[in-house]
């Protein structure tokens, strides 16, 4: 029985490769074209777009998510059947040089999962199960995967499943080895999409341009001129041509706001992310 699953593959050579993630690096549109070209010169390779790899629907047939960081590489695909991650797809395994090849697998049709470490070539650990079957278990259980084994984290179901779901278990080991959480409330990993099965690229619409939003500082100064100069001369426009010009700066009053208000935002986000990376690393280092 096949296990079709998307796998994802991080290639690392830094000993710390969380700090290069936390940083959400750009991808790099080149890096993922010439892996894909050295991998088969035949492919005709398409960029399908830049987006979040924790943040974006799964690659199906034919497509890869790529990036390339300093020490830090990764590519998604899918991959018609997973279930001896040690063998799987060994010319992408072995298509970038790295001290350390992480691979992860999960099922599309099933609750099937695994992961696989080397170290170089070496297959230092692997796992590939079902909840009911274990189709590949190589090496020695890492820390992490004690309390799964000892059934603490799933509800138990008896008979010969596994104490623990794989997916879960999976996600995990990733969390563990690359350091960072791999989800949507993760720090954005930027990839490149491509497709290999002769696809026209994607046409991307270029949005309307806008007219700059005003500070509000602008708008409520421009408000309190007009009250000053109403002092003035009570008698000068219409009252519909006031009316409407009152309307349109109380519009430009809203966006303004709601522009500070999104600038606001984004900066107590990139406060938040600071706090919590820095807050990761007082806690592992805490045992020194």
């Amino acid at each position: 029985m096949s296990n079709p699953a998307v796998v994802t593959l991080w290639f690392v050579n830094t000993a710390d490769p969380a700090q290069v993630l936390e940083g959400e690096p750009k991808a790099d549109r080149g890096f993922g074209r010439k892996l894909l070209a050295q991998l088969n010169p035949a492919w005709p390779i398409t960029p399908i777009g830049e987006f979040p790899l924790n943040r974006s629907s799964l690659p199906s047939r034919n497509e890869f998510y790529i990036a390339g960081y300093p020490g830090v590489a990764v590519v998604q695909t899918f991959v018609d059947d997973a279930g001896a991650l040690s063998t799987v797809a060994p010319e992408l395994r072995q298509g970038l040089p790295a001290a350390d090849v992480y691979l992860f697998a999960e099922g599309t049709e099933s609750d099937f999962a695994g992961f696989a470490h080397f170290a170089g070539p070496t297959l230092q650990r692997a796992l590939t199960a079902t909840r009911d079957v274990v189709i590949e278990d190589v090496g020695l259980p890492d820390p992490f995967e004690a309390p799964y084994w000892a059934g603490e984290k799933a509800e138990q179901i008896g008979g010969i499943s596994l104490p623990f779901e794989p997916k879960d278990l999976a996600r995990a080991a990733q969390e563990t080895w690359i350091g960072v959480d791999v989800s949507p409330s993760g720090p954005d990993i930027n990839v490149v999409g491509y497709a290999i099965d002769g696809r026209p690229e994607p046409r991307i619409e270029k949005p309307a341009q806008r007219e700059e939003t005003k500070s509000v500082e602008h708008v409520a100064a421009r408000f309190a001129q007009r009250e000053r100069d109403a002092d003035y001369d009570d008698y000068e426009g219409s009252p519909d041509a006031t009316g409407e010009q009152d309307g349109e700066e109380f519009a430009q009053l809203v966006d303004a706001s709601v522009a500070a208000a999104k600038r606001v935002t984004r900066i107590v986000r990139r406060r938040v992310r600071a706090a919590r990376s820095a807050l990761i690393e007082r806690i592992r280092h805490s045992d020194r």
